[in-house]
């Protein structure tokens, strides 16, 4: 297989939901957790896991879990409506490739699952930070920045399954359900699942992706300030 450049991989990883039954092979696998855990966690503590779902009686529970959820979150995304940047064909063809996965998630070859173990600092004397402050940072860490220490490996995830020709895309949904693939997966109570990744070789072409503009997206110093509009 010919590489592919960093930018190619990035500018080319659209989120593909239909996948060949052909299995994936398990050096390959392999290769994608080894770059996921090349990726930056929170004070190098790694403390990642990943489940990789072959079995088709797990992978099928997993998907009945991830429809039964998705059903609910399908309505948020109704009452939410089409957003600005897209037409009404891109949005048509949004959500018919979202409720195509939401029936079809367990027949993927592979169901990676990236868990995090969430683990609380050690608590600091009272004379050297308020308690208060203590509080928040250990909530910060454990609900707003949590995600820091496990999204950057889903990303190299996303990049070495573009890199090695397969498909996959970040999916959440399941997580309205988390107990119950908690108990599917026999995942101890410090483990938490923050993505469901279906892995496979694709029917659909890669890239390009569309998304909106540099311009509409970044601001110079300040939020309001224009960033600047440049030739090529």
């Amino acid at each position: 297989m010919n590489e592919i450049g960093l930018f190619e991989a990035m500018y080319s990883a659209r989120a593909l939901r239909r996948f060949k039954a052909d299995p994936v092979p398990e050096e390959l696998l392999t290769k994608i957790v080894d770059a996921a855990t090349r990726a930056p966690s929170a004070g190098n503590a790694q403390n990642w896991i990943f489940i990789v779902v072959r079995d088709r009686e797990q992978r099928q529970r997993l998907g009945d879990i991830y429809r039964r959820a998705s059903e609910i979150v399908a309505q948020f995304y109704a009452a939410r409506g089409r957003p600005a940047h897209l037409s009404d064909e891109q949005y048509r063809r949004l959500m018919a490739s979202g409720s195509y996965l939401w029936s079809h998630i367990g027949d993927a070859p592979v169901l990676l699952v990236p868990c995090l173990k969430l683990m609380a600092l050690s608590p600091l004397p009272a004379a050297s930070e308020s308690l208060e402050v203590q509080a928040k940072y250990q909530d910060l860490r454990l609900n707003r920045l949590s995600g820091a220490s496990i999204y950057p490996a889903v990303q190299n995830i996303i990049l070495a399954c573009r890199a090695l020709g397969l498909a996959t895309l970040i999916t959440t949904n399941h997580t309205l359900l988390e107990e119950e693939v908690a108990a599917v997966l026999c995942l101890p109570p410090e483990l938490l699942t923050y993505a469901l990744m279906p892995v496979g070789y694709p029917r659909d072409k890669f890239g390009p992706v569309s998304r909106r503009s540099v311009t509409e997206v970044a601001f110079e110093d300040r939020y309001g300030k224009a960033w600047p509009q440049r030739a090529d």
